[in-house]
């Protein structure tokens, strides 16, 4: 989770900003799109779930840190913080902590599925480009 979530996170930030900087500033765009995929986790802290939480908050601190010295270079940066996502991962999960913690928010709402995840993405994008959007949460709906 550490090589994903936090070095993943910086290694890829540290290759692509020299050219949305240059983009930026070369007039190509009006304004560059950072969005970094989070969690709720980097919200809130969960018993045994200490090695995630430390990745997401790390990724909501790297994101806001990032967002404050590029505010004035054309480059807006925010945060997507997921709710419940099905994804492959979700098979990795310890089964006790899984019930634990997962369960009741599984009985409570639905989860979202990746495209709800793109469309959270594509809207932080296209926003006019006054606008600024530091963090947006997508949340499944609750189950009728």
């Amino acid at each position: 989770m550490i090589a994903v979530n936090v070095q993943g996170l910086l290694h890829t930030t540290h290759a692509t900003m020299p050219h949305l900087l240059k983009a930026a500033g070369d007039g190509l765009r009006e304004v560059a799109d950072i969005v970094n995929i989070s969690s709720i986790a980097g919200r809130k802290a969960w018993a045994n779930y200490g090695v995630y939480n430390l990745t997401k908050f790390g990724v909501n601190g790297f994101t806001e840190s990032l967002r404050q010295e590029l505010a004035d270079r054309h480059v807006r940066v925010g945060v997507l913080e997921p709710g419940a996502v099905d994804t492959e991962l979700g098979s990795h999960n310890n089964d006790t902590i899984h019930a634990e913690i997962l369960n009741p928010f599984n009985e409570q709402h639905e989860r979202l599925a990746p495209d709800d995840i793109a469309d959270g993405i594509a809207y932080m994008v296209t926003r006019p480009r006054h606008a600024a959007i530091a963090e947006l949460w997508v949340m499944p709906t609750d189950q009728a």
